[in-house]
């Protein structure tokens, strides 16, 4: 017998600069689900900011205990990371309190590009060659000993921060140390990274459900524009694809495999492929949902959201839905230029654009804006509805073109010896 919906509490592991938070907590209060919201920081910090819970991530075993502790007299249903960075955490603590989960190895697997990419070479899928090297090796031995056009990574940040394309020895020096540059900002001292073959073709991003290890594919997404480097921002997602139905099922069987070789097998994952003449490529798999608020183009049935069936999931809610039978899409709005946004222009005649739904700028006025491979945010996101997938590109890219960004240089503060 079923615990009734009322009586579930759930730890959702947030950080600071989330933008799934309020579509989280707005799916909980429409299930009546109790929500219990912890954050990526200090508890003394927490404390001072009226944090329900305060944990470093960083600190799994501590952190761990501590959902463990407070467990003991708040007891949870299930323990939820809405972003890579809880994803850990979430699945040791759900281990040490029996509650569905997947196992922390597999976890890792999902976070650390090196692990997922030795565990995809075992298994009977297409993914492309790799190797693993260290920031203290000389960058001109590594130039030698690997085949070019390739793609340098790190191997925990998302976003495709850090990602670059390299097509001799070159410009793999010139990632290498770029990259190194970035890694050192957020630990310094020496650090893995990872140098794959680029795989050239068209990329798609699936999201799904895995439920006693099967997948069931929710979404398929169209990227129209393309991937090639030297950087890899994303624009445009757009479903359902416009892929050929053998094609569309041979990436759905491609991420089953994926998932299962790294041993995911409950929970949502996002999945990005390529495909080319050879068939489809797997470029990463991750054990979370969508990010941004791209979860937005997603609809089953009237009015549920993504966010409702993961929660329904993870509190064992039967969560069966309803595909969609509109088109959506959404434009992660690419930043023009570096430096501190000043005004932005042209919202109205955006929203104004026939099937778009709503234009939303999360950057806030004098924000430093970065770019890639540094950068780890957008301007924000034009939604779009209706009619066929190419209406709906077209749609996006039309509300793009009335967007006018103020940005001007930014001149660091130094001061005077």
């Amino acid at each position: 017998m079923h615990k009734p919906t009322s009586q579930r509490r759930i730890l959702l592991l947030l950080t600071n600069h989330t933008y799934r938070a309020p579509a989280f907590l707005s799916a909980a209060k429409r299930l009546g689900i109790a929500v219990v919201q912890a954050q990526d920081m200090p508890r003394k910090l927490a404390d001072e900011w009226q944090v329900e819970l305060g944990l470093e991530y960083g600190d799994l075993a501590a952190a761990a205990q501590a959902i463990v502790d407070y467990a003991r007299s708040n007891p949870l249903d299930a323990i939820l990371a809405v972003d890579d960075s809880g994803s850990l955490l979430a699945a040791r603590a759900s281990a040490a309190l029996k509650l569905p989960h997947n196992d922390p190895a597999a976890a890792e697997a999902a976070r650390n590009k090196y692990r997922m990419r030795q565990l995809l070479s075992g298994a009977d899928i297409l993914s492309p060659a790799f190797r693993c090297f260290s920031t203290e090796e000389k960058v001109s031995a590594v130039a030698s000993e690997v085949d070019y056009p390739c793609v340098v990574k790190p191997l925990a940040l998302s976003g495709s921060r850090g990602v670059m394309r390299a097509n001799d020895a070159g410009e793999l020096r010139t990632a290498v140390t770029r990259l190194t540059h970035l890694l050192n900002k957020t630990e310094p001292g020496p650090r893995h990274y990872l140098v794959e073959q680029f795989i050239p073709g068209v990329e798609v991003a699936l999201e799904g459900m895995l439920e006693n290890g099967r997948l069931t594919l929710l979404a398929l997404f169209d990227k129209p524009d393309p991937l090639d480097g030297p950087f890899f921002e994303e624009t445009i997602y757009v479903t359902p694809s416009r892929l050929p139905d053998g094609v569309q099922t041979a990436v759905t069987d491609c991420t089953a495999k994926a998932a299962a070789a790294l041993g995911l097998r409950t929970g949502p994952i996002h999945a990005e492929l390529r495909i080319n003449e050879a068939g489809p490529w797997i470029v990463e798999i991750a054990g979370r949902s969508i990010g941004g608020l791209c979860s937005q183009t997603l609809r089953f049935g009237p009015d549920v959201s993504l966010e409702e069936l993961i929660l329904r999931q993870a509190c064992g809610i039967p969560w069966q839905f309803e595909p969609s039978n509109q088109a959506s899409g959404v434009m992660m709005i690419p930043i023009p230029a570096a430096g501190l946004l000043k005004n932005v222009s042209g919202i109205e005649e955006a929203q104004a654009v026939s099937l778009i739904e709503s234009v939303e700028i999360t950057a806030p006025i004098n924000y430093l804006l970065t770019l890639l491979p540094e950068g780890e945010s957008y301007l924000g996101f034009i939604f779009a509805r209706g009619g066929a997938p190419a209406a709906v590109e077209a749609a996006l890219r039309e509300a793009h073109s009335h967007l006018h960004f103020e940005i001007a240089p930014h001149i660091p503060l130094t001061l005077a010896v």
